[in-house]
């Protein structure tokens, strides 16, 4: 594995987090994103970042001053993956926002650029003839929080080059990751083939009004030893991919009750700007919410 420069693509939830981790790791790294005015916001999440590295690595000012001499921004796609060995993408979880942009990036991206989706439920096979170079493409997907939660599972479809694979988990290795092969396609891969179902039922349970909110995230901590209930898990994930998930399996099933949760999760969050964590408030409001109260599982 001979990678030294790495764009990614989106600087959303998990695309900053991917950018910095693997900056602080000494790799120079470039950030893409549609416009300079999402790349601004990126550059004050960093800053936000630099803090947290500093308070659970106990990174110095000095490392962190290196990231940040790691990082380079640009709005234009050609001019952004130039020199790149890899690409991770972290485009929203939409097929047809994906589809396009591998299009556009099949175009532009050096013949030795490995391509790796960063998607949390998609699979590489259904995007891999829009690459350009199915055999150089594959996933790699991060858990959030990724400095503490440091989870990387590399994922190939039937036709990713066994050394592109390998490549790609020395290189999740290289940025502190624990790295998590798995031998074939799984849609949701090990993580959220586990979470997804148990998130899933929380919303249905709040949507059918079994119970409320927090008495369902108390049910979770205080049976389990979790540190989060499923709603504060979505809330640091973010509601809008819980949303485009349910909508999925909701224009596929026609279940009536995924499409009740749809609607609800449209109404009471997407629509009011709650997106969770990111946005100050969710399911819980930030920075203090209810579940870090020393009294909640009282």
């Amino acid at each position: 594995m001979n990678y030294k420069n790495i764009t990614i693509a989106g600087s959303g939830v998990l695309g900053y987090q991917i950018a910095f981790q693997t900056a602080f790791h000494g790799f120079h790294v470039t950030v893409y994103d549609i416009n300079d005015t999402v790349l601004e916001k990126a550059k004050a999440k960093f800053e936000t970042l630099s803090k947290a590295y500093k308070r659970d690595l106990k990174a110095s000012e000095q490392k962190i001053e290196k990231t940040r001499k790691n990082l380079r921004y640009s709005s234009n796609l050609a001019e952004a993956v130039k020199d790149a060995d890899l690409l991770i993408e972290a485009v929203p979880e939409n097929p047809t926002i994906k589809i396009e942009f591998y299009k556009k990036l099949a175009k532009v991206a050096p013949a030795k650029t490995v391509f790796a989706t960063n998607s949390s439920t998609l699979l590489p096979s259904q995007f891999s003839e829009f690459t350009g170079r199915p055999t150089k493409f594959l996933a790699l997907h991060f858990a959030n929080t990724i400095w503490i939660h440091n989870t990387a599972e590399i994922m190939g479809h039937p036709t990713t080059d066994p050394e592109v694979f390998k490549d790609v988990v020395a290189f999740a290795k290289a940025i502190g990751m624990l790295a998590l092969p798995l031998h074939k396609e799984q849609p949701g891969y090990i993580l959220n083939s586990l979470l997804v179902p148990m998130l899933s039922a929380a919303t249905d349970l709040l949507v059918s009004e079994v119970a409320e909110v927090e008495t369902i995230d108390k049910t979770w901590m205080k049976a389990t030893g979790a540190p989060l209930g499923p709603f504060g898990i979505l809330d640091v994930v973010g509601i809008t991919t819980a949303y485009n998930i349910d909508k999925m399996t909701a224009e596929k099933t026609k279940d009536e009750l995924k499409i009740k949760t749809v609607n609800y999760l449209k109404e009471n969050f997407i629509d009011k700007n709650k997106l969770g964590v990111s946005t100050g408030e969710g399911f819980y409001k930030y920075p203090n919410p209810a579940y870090e109260d020393p009294d909640f599982l009282k």
